[in-house]
This record gives structure tokens, sequence and C-alpha cells, in this order.
């Protein structure tokens, strides 16, 4: 893949106005049922009407987040947080502004993710499947964000790297080797990017680390999540990168099994498919989450969507919980900065196609935000 000069970057996407997050308070009570815990979720942003999926966190404190174009309404991709209720279009308006029938290479389509590396630059995911149909005309990338200037630097198209099936779902990036890595949850598979020339691997199709287990039943309240009545099978999504960069690990999200290989074996283009699917390394059976982050002290982070909690997995492997609370409902993605693991709730499971008996849209309750002292 060539690389994207900058200065055609910087026309097709405007810089926006830099904001900073000016309100942060301990949640309310939201749901009458909530857990003890909750007095540990500390609200950051509510959306009550649009579904967002992602947050990322800077190192000066800017937080953004994302809607994926899945359900109607919808009015922003990616947004920068302004306040407990308010955001601003990242990077502008225009970039949040396609419909069916433009080009989408230069405008977000569906964007699933955001992620803040080490070096405080700001990536963003967009598999480019709008209501999850196929990818829209090739235009799937990564994108990669100053948030110095608030200017793209570079984009990274998976132009036939995956068909028009693939869903790029969640990134997390090596700033020293210059590698990202991400899921396709999906067909089930993980990118490789070499960021120095752009290009784009898709490794581990078809093994079983990959691929939800069909036994698994996964279940929130009791109820098994269907879609036109057959069981929902959601791959390989979230992941998470070692504070050395030296292990990738990651899981399907609808059954409870985790995996880890090293990152040494993903970047070797020599070995065969069968030599690489032999280096995986099953850790057990943990917890149904959606996304994960590892801390510096190499703690693993990750949710349990079937009984509303998150959860900390130690080097060591050993699982604990952290908080559990009914307001935990679908803990999506995770960031950690400044002290804080923040974490988003989609609510996934209450989208209509999952509830056609009785398909409220939006739900009752709105789509948050918290953040949780670590």
């Amino acid at each position: 893949m060539k690389k994207i000069l900058i200065p055609f970057l910087i026309v097709a996407f405007a810089a926006c106005k830099k904001d900073s997050f000016v309100s942060q308070k301990k949640v309310a009570s939201i749901n009458s049922s909530i857990t003890t815990a909750t007095s540990l979720l500390q609200l950051v942003y509510s959306d009550s009407m649009y579904e967002l999926t992602g947050v990322a966190v800077s190192k000066t404190g800017r937080i953004f987040t994302n809607y994926p174009l899945w359900n109607s309404p919808h009015k922003y991709d990616v947004a920068e947080i302004t306040s407990q209720t308010t955001n601003s279009p990242y990077p502008n308006t225009w970039a949040n502004s396609w419909n069916n029938g433009e080009d989408g290479l230069l405008k977000w389509v569906c964007v699933q993710a955001v992620y803040v590396d080490n070096d405080d630059y700001l990536w963003v995911v967009d598999p480019a499947s709008p209501y999850m149909k196929g990818v829209y005309e090739h235009s799937y990338k990564l994108v990669k964000f100053n948030l110095s200037t608030n200017k793209p630097e570079k984009i990274y198209y998976f132009n036939y790297v995956a068909d028009e099936n693939s869903y790029v779902n969640d990134v997390r990036v090596d700033t020293k080797l210059n590698y990202a890595y991400l899921t396709n949850s999906n067909e089930g598979g993980i990118f490789v990017i070499d960021l120095n020339t752009g290009k784009i691997r898709q490794v581990l199709q078809g093994n079983y680390s990959v691929i939800a287990d069909p036994d698994y039943h996964f279940k929130i309240d009791g109820k098994e999540l269907k879609q036109n009545n057959a069981p929902v099978k959601i791959n390989s999504d979230g992941i998470a990168l070692t504070p050395d960069g030296s292990y990738l690990y990651y899981k399907p999200l609808t059954d409870n099994k985790l995996y880890r290989i090293q990152t040494k074996y993903l970047r070797n283009e020599n070995l065969s498919a069968a030599k690489l699917g032999s280096k995986v390394e099953y850790l057990g059976k943990f917890t149904t989450t959606d996304g994960m982050i590892i801390d510096k002290q190499g703690n693993l982070y990750m949710g349990d969507l079937e009984n509303y909690r998150i959860m900390k997995i130690t080097p060591d492997l050993k699982m604990h919980e952290l908080v559990k609370s009914n307001l935990l409902s679908w803990p999506d993605s995770y960031a950690i900065a400044n002290g804080y693991l923040y974490v988003s709730c989609s609510q996934l499971q209450k989208q209509p196609k999952y509830n056609t008996a009785s398909p409220q849209w939006p739900p009752a309750t709105p789509f948050t935000i918290y953040k949780i002292k670590l």
C-alpha cells in the first residue's frame, strides 16, 4: 500500500477546534437496581440519543468517542467530548457528513473504534460497513491523527487485504517498532500493519483462536443473544498489547476463551499459516468481553458482558472483580489515562435486531462513558 501524502490529507480533513473535557463528577443513580459498587464509577459522558462504542483519552485529558452507523438515529461518527453531555465532530463536520452514494475514502463511513497511543496520537478505525451490511466501496481504513494540529498524518486502507464481508474492529499500536494490530470481528483474523511501509497483512484466518466457540451460549439477563432466531456469534474482537509490545492478547467476543501470541511471530512474514497458528497460546476460560486493555504493570482489564462487570486479570492469570453494576450495560471499549480506567457502555444487546419482540430504541437509559480510579 502506498503512502498518502500529508498535504493531500490536510485538504481532506480541516483541523477542528481543540476542546478539553470540562466537567467530571460522580455518577448519580440512573437505575434503581444498581449495586453498591456503583460508587466506584464516575460519570464522564452521557448521550441519551446516539449509540457510542469507543473511548480514547489523550495525555492532556482530551476525550474522544465514536458512533458507528448501525442504527437510526445517527449524527456523527467521531466526536471530541466537550462536557458531560456535549461533543463536537472530529476533526470537523465535513468529515462526518458521509451519505450513501458518496466517496467514502476521505470521510467517515462507519467508525468502530478510537485509540490514543503512547506517543499521544489518535487512531481511528473505520470498517466502513454501514449497518454491518458489507464494506462500502473499499473505504475501510485506519487513520492516524496528530493531536497537536488535529490533522491526519496517514491513512492506511485495507483495500483487498480483506473482502467486503470483513469488519475491522479494534486497534493497538506499538510505537517503538511502528506496527499496528487490528481484529476482524466478522470473519475472524488479525491484521498486521507495518506503519513504516504501509503494508497490511491478515493472519490467523480460520484459526480456532479467532473463531467464537459454536457451543457457547452467550446470555445476558438469562436470555441468549439471537438474531433471526439464530445465536449471535462474534469472532475476534477485543485486543490488548503488553507494555513492552511483546505479546498481543485477543479473543472472540461471544465465548469466554482468552488467547495470546508473541508479536514477533505476527511480524514474521516467512512463517506459514500453520506455523504461525502453532504459536498461539490458549490461556483458559475467563469472561465474555468486547474490548480489553493492559496497564503498565501488565494487568489485563476486560468486561464481563453477561454479568455487568469489569474484571482485572493479573500477570499470573488470576481474575478479580474490579466493579459490578447494572450501569455497566455492555461495557464496550477501554482506555487508561491519568490514573483512571475509562469504559464506554454501548448497550449493544438492546439493539432492535436482537429484540424483535420489544425493539425500544434508543433504550430508556443513556449510552455512557465512565472512569474508575486505578
